[in-house]
C-alpha cells in the first residue's frame, strides 16, 4: 500500500499514513485530508478542503467537490452489474467493465458506513445518515437516511435537523 507517482496532490494534503493507504492515478485538491487504510482509484477526483476518514474506498468514477466529508469505512461502488466472468466464462479484465460516474457536489457529508451505488448525484450540503444505501440521487440540502435512503429533513430547517439527530 501507498501513495503511486502518478498522483495529483494539490496543496498542503494531509496523508496520516501513508504508507497505510493505496491512492493511484488520482488526483487529490488543496487542504484535503486522508485517513488510514484508505483506497482513491484512479480518475476518482477529489476536490479541496474534503475530509476523506479512514478505511474509505473511493472507486473509479467518482468525483467530489470542494469541501466534501467522507466518514469511516464508507463505500462506493462504480458497476451496476458486477460479474467476475464474461458470459463465455473467463475472467472478467479492465476492458471488460463499463464504470459509472457518481458526483458528490459541495459541502456535502456521508456518514460513516454508509454504501453509495453508482451514478447517483448527492446534492450540494446534503447529509447522508451512517449506514445509509443511497440508490438514487439525492437534492441538494436534503438529509436521508436508511436501507434504501430516504429523504427524512432539509439542513435548513434547524428544527427539522434536531428532530432527525433525535430520530437515529
Amino acid at each position: 500500500m501507498a501513495v503511486n507517482d502518478d498522483v495529483k496532490l494539490g496543496k498542503n494534503v494531509n496523508i496520516f499514513h501513508p504508507h497505510l493507504v493505496n491512492l493511484y492515478g488520482c488526483v487529490i485538491g488543496d487542504d484535503t485530508k486522508i485517513g488510514t487504510f484508505v483506497e482513491v482509484q484512479k480518475d476518482v477526483i477529489i476536490g479541496n478542503r474534503c475530509k476523506i476518514s479512514s478505511h474509505s474506498f473511493l472507486c473509479e468514477g467518482v468525483v467530489l467537490e470542494e469541501e466534501v466529508f467522507i466518514g469511516h469505512g464508507v463505500m462506493f461502488t462504480n458497476d451496476l452489474y458486477p460479474r467476475a466472468t464474461n458470459e463465455d466464462g473467463s475472467l472478467k479484465t479492465e476492458d471488460d467493465w463499463y464504470t459509472v460516474k457518481t458526483l458528490v457536489k459541495r459541502c456535502a457529508s456521508i456518514g460513516s458506513n454508509a454504501t453509495i451505488l453508482p451514478g447517483v448525484t448527492i446534492g450540494e450540503k446534503a447529509i447522508i445518515g451512517s449506514g445509509a444505501a443511497v440508490t438514487h440521487d439525492v437534492p441538494d440540502y436534503a438529509i436521508v437516511v436508511g436501507v434504501p435512503a430516504r429523504v427524512i429533513g432539509d439542513v435548513r430547517d434547524r428544527q427539522n435537523l434536531e428532530i432527525s439527530a433525535s430520530s437515529l
